[in-house]
């Protein structure tokens, strides 16, 4: 069997005159990008110039939309009416793709961001309001998901096509739900550490918790959280480990091409 996989990030999360992560780096390392959408991070000039960083780079590109909370960084928990949080994804995934168009880039997925994506993850009912905005806005686009979550059960009752990821940076509980981010363990640090996690997770086919419980799922696509420290030399080893060993790297659409 093939051995592929795809490496996204989550991108374009400056803002203003704040600065975020180093998105022309790991674009060097990545297949996909994640962009922010302004809910969360990002701006008009910021979501722009990541798009025009991604095309040079080659690299397919997605909206990352979240909950409107720009203060919070999209982390903090939400209630919000489903009519309304349909049309505030849709209202973010139509800006970015509107943005790209003017770079002759079309968006080809969709990621929940933050806490929508977390509470989504284990809410089927918050799972179907993502799904049918996504599949409102145009039904071919990707949805990114991570494995064994709601998410990737909307998306597929909804008609769309799924790509399981996982985390190389983030630890995992017995259920499949990550580390809640307030607890000490909730982080993988360095670059081989997160290899290491990768590579096990890859070889078994499963989700691997922080007890040891390996939960088994497909795995199509592997995220490097743009936001951190580690971030440029965690993708960039990742991408020169995967690639060694052995791994053929390739963008979301081929992912589901081959399925």
């Amino acid at each position: 069997m093939s051995k592929t996989i795809n490496l996204n990030a989550d991108l374009g999360e400056s803002f203003g005159a704040w600065t975020m992560g180093s998105d022309r780096e790991i674009l060097q390392s990545v297949n996909s990008a994640n962009v922010a959408c302004g809910f969360h991070a990002g701006d008009p000039l910021v979501m722009r110039s990541t798009l025009r960083l991604a095309k040079a780079a080659g690299v397919s590109v997605g909206a990352h939309p979240s909950f409107p909370d720009l203060q919070g960084f999209g982390r903090r928990r939400m209630q919000l009416d489903p009519a309304e949080l349909e049309a505030v994804l849709i209202y973010q995934i139509a800006a970015l793709d509107g943005m790209a168009r003017t770079e002759g880039l079309r968006i080809g997925h969709v990621k929940a961001h933050g806490a929508l994506s977390n509470m989504a993850c284990a809410d089927l009912g918050l799972a179907r309001t993502v799904a049918r905005a996504v599949a409102a806005y145009d039904r071919g686009l990707i949805l990114l998901a991570p494995a064994l979550s709601c998410l990737c059960s909307a998306g597929r009752e909804a008609g769309l096509a799924v790509v399981e990821e996982i985390f190389a940076d983030r630890a995992y509980l017995d259920d499949g739900q990550l580390v809640p981010r307030s607890r000490p363990d909730a982080m993988i640090h360095g670059a081989e550490r997160s290899l290491a996690h990768v590579e096990a997770m890859l070889a078994e086919q499963a989700i691997i918790s922080v007890s040891g419980k390996r939960l088994p799922t497909a795995i199509g696509s592997i995220c490097v959280h743009g936001d951190g420290p580690e971030a440029v030399a965690t993708a960039a080893h990742l991408r020169v480990e995967l690639e060694r060993k052995g791994w053929r790297l390739e963008p979301l659409s081929a992912r589901i091409s081959s399925k």
